[in-house]
């Protein structure tokens, strides 16, 4: 049964891809891109922050502080030594890994309340540094000279749309082999009752340290192709409390006990954002995006994964 999914998944995965790069091909609107790829980047950043969200519990208000640093990764990069986007990407994900387990470090021996507002610090903390640094732009920010583009794209932003869906594909196989595997029932424990999960012997401090490093790997990685899809960068926008609000808002309101949650809910609410930005104001997201996140919090706790189970559970009902 194992074997049979994996490989219905992977098919699934060339197949999302196929569709990826033929939509590269055959549309000629590029606004249609441009949506697809904030999109596509909520998805990785909701998946990446359920690793340790969402199946060990904690709840982590520093997505934009690895989000900044895998912007400014890839800029110091193609500034100091012309990187090539992959190198940037693959640069951001070692530095997101090394951040996580600083972060690990200091942090997750701390609970509740207080492990979040570590997060929120350590996103001052990052940002404050980066305004101050001259070669990156500092507070004015950076512009961004984009390289030619490489085929079989027309466009440089049709192909970070096909980088950022191939970082899909990565995000959603790790969390799917972590909820699947001892890692993730590991973590399920420590989540319901850390206390308990070591008296049984769960590893819990290497459990949390192995999700801080994926988590942050992935949310730098995500982060790296920003700056050549905005050709700029400044501190106030990669470090944008609103990734974490948004990315967070989107995991519960898909729900955190499935890898499919995130992707759900990233997708219904990137969707409604871009529609409403482009309809009203793109101000209207935050009023949309509270709105809900407060529905699902009060009525459906277990977000939109948990509505199905337990319609599920209804209809099995005799």
């Amino acid at each position: 049964m194992m074997k049979r999914n994996a490989i219905a998944f992977w098919g699934s995965a060339a197949l999302f891809l196929a569709v990826v790069l033929l939509s590269t091909q055959l549309v000629r609107n590029e606004y249609w891109f441009f949506a697809g790829y904030v999109i596509l980047q909520f998805i990785v950043l909701s998946v990446a922050w359920s690793i340790l969200g969402g199946y060990a519990g904690y709840v982590n208000f520093g997505t934009s502080a690895f989000f900044g640093v895998g912007v400014y990764t890839a800029i110091l990069l193609f500034k100091a030594l012309g990187a090539p986007l992959l190198v940037q990407i693959a640069a951001a994900a070692a530095v997101g890994a090394l951040l996580g387990f600083a972060v690990g470090l200091l942090t997750l021996r701390m609970q509740g309340i207080f492990f979040s507002i570590a997060t929120i610090a350590l996103t001052i903390v990052i940002e404050t540094t980066v305004t101050n640094w001259r070669f990156l732009g500092g507070a004015a920010g950076i512009q961004i000279q984009r390289p030619p583009v490489t085929a079989p794209f027309p466009t440089y932003v049709q192909m970070l749309v096909f980088v950022q869906a191939s970082l899909v594909v990565i995000a959603v196989a790790i969390a799917r082999y972590i909820q699947n595997s001892w890692i993730g029932r590991g973590l399920q424990a420590l989540r319901d009752d850390e206390l308990a999960a070591e008296c049984t012997g769960v590893p819990t401090l290497r459990l949390k340290m192995t999700a801080c490093v994926i988590s942050g790997a992935l949310m730098c990685a995500a982060g790296a192709p920003a700056a050549m899809y905005l050709q700029y960068a400044d501190p106030g926008s990669a470090f944008n409390l609103n990734y974490s609000v948004s990315v967070l808002a989107m995991a519960l309101i898909g729900g955190t006990a499935h890898w499919i949650g995130p992707v759900i809910g990233a997708i219904l609410l990137g969707v409604t954002q871009q529609l409403l930005a482009v309809t009203i104001s793109s101000e209207v997201n935050v009023l949309v995006l509270g709105v809900m996140l407060v529905l699902f919090v009060v009525g459906a706790p277990e977000g939109i994964i948990g509505l199905f189970r337990r319609g599920r559970r209804a209809e099995a009902k005799p």
